[in-house]
């Protein structure tokens, strides 16, 4: 990794960050996720760049909404956010061929308890993640520290779903696992690029994908929260891209 990999990167992760701080004022009661979609499809290319989700695959969307049971990989359409639900939007973005990548949750006025313990595990548990990447230091070390948090708070963190490198391409190696494998996995080189994205369940881990092929819930129904960082590893330290 020389000095134009990371000014890339930065640039890249500093426009999906900057998608999110942008959309977070339309996240409210009545807005359709289709809607959420169409503004900040507007916002990427006006920036010049442009949605690595839309058409990835297939994907028909410019990013993911994932509502209340839903993990993952959403997809905006007519439903409209009330009262009491989160969403996690996730925003991937392609600046002069560098990846940016980054998730947040948003609260939909007043919610429960439950979900708003969740989703504050849920971002404390990236933190935890990441405070266990070290420059040497092991991939396995990432999961096993997320997973002894998030089981403290009688959850559960998903299996089926992973971090990855990210860079030129969306994915590639290596890969991030977010819970204990009881192995200490690939060694942690400078110059990786990858996200971390721990998804967490307020019930059990398990997760099934519905019929459009792409939505994933929760096989028992229970709420999910996820927040995700893109991040460098240096000789010496660990950046956070788009913090």
């Amino acid at each position: 990794m020389d000095r134009s990999d990371i000014c890339g990167m930065a640039v890249a992760c500093e426009l999906a960050k900057g998608v999110l701080d942008f959309i977070e004022s339309f996240v409210v009661s009545g807005v359709s996720t289709g809607e959420l979609d169409d503004l900040c499809s507007d916002f990427i290319k006006s920036n010049g760049a442009v949605s690595a989700t839309l058409g990835y695959n297939g994907f028909p969307k410019s990013i993911c909404t994932s509502v209340n049971n839903v993990v993952c990989h959403g997809i905006p359409g007519p439903y409209r956010l009330k009262s009491g639900d989160i969403v996690n939007i996730d925003v991937t973005v392609v600046v002069d061929g560098w990846h940016g990548d980054t998730s947040r949750m948003f609260v939909i006025g007043g919610c429960t308890k439950l979900a708003e313990k969740l989703v504050d595990v849920a971002k404390r548990a990236l933190a935890v993640g990441i405070d266990a990447v070290r420059p040497y230091g092991y991939i396995g070390d990432i999961g096993a520290a997320i997973q002894r948090f998030v089981d403290r708070y009688g959850f559960s963190v998903v299996r089926d779903y992973c971090g990855h490198g990210i860079g030129r391409n969306f994915h590639q190696e290596p890969t991030i696992v977010h819970y204990d494998t009881h192995e200490k996995g690939s060694q942690i080189i400078p110059g990786m690029f990858f996200t971390i994205e721990p998804m967490v369940n307020a019930g059990g881990y398990k997760t099934k994908v519905l019929n459009d092929g792409w939505t994933v819930v929760t096989v028992d129904k229970s709420l999910s929260a996820q927040f995700e960082h893109t991040i460098a590893v240096n000789e010496n330290s660990v950046e956070i891209l788009t913090l």
